[in-house]
């Protein structure tokens, strides 16, 4: 793991969201993405080196479900890696759970991969590797 790449957050509505952020950090945010897969509408802020992400789900995405159960907050913590794969099969010999066994892609042009909070003392590990074109 090289950095944090970025900090999730659940939203309910992703317009508000940004409106209060945007003044929060005295900048727009830079990208509005749908990741269909996900059932995610997401924007992102860039603070230095690291980003928010803010995440508004449809009704039954797993962000609304998080919502629901926990209300509005710190949903991820997503780490850049060099090697996707490798990353994974590190961990998973280390004993942490992965949520999905392949990379999919994700938001803002990379394959990422979750680890089970269970295995994580209760945080959602993102694993992100930038997607070379």
């Amino acid at each position: 793991m090289r950095k944090i790449e970025h900090i999730g957050i659940a939203v309910r509505d992703l317009s508000s969201a940004n409106d209060l952020f945007t003044r929060l950090f005295g900048q727009s945010p830079y990208k509005e993405e749908a990741v269909a897969s996900e059932q995610v509408t997401t924007s992102f802020f860039r603070l230095g080196e690291s980003k928010i992400e803010l995440l508004e789900g449809a009704e039954d995405s797993a962000i609304a479900k998080f919502i629901e159960k926990r209300g509005e907050g710190i949903h991820h913590i997503a780490f850049d890696v060099e090697d996707i794969y490798a990353e994974m099969k590190r961990l998973e010999g280390e004993g942490f759970v992965l949520i999905n066994k392949e990379p999919k892609r994700g938001a803002d042009n990379k394959l990422v991969c979750f680890l089970h909070p269970k295995s994580a003392n209760g945080v959602l590990v993102e694993l992100c590797q930038e997607i070379k074109n």
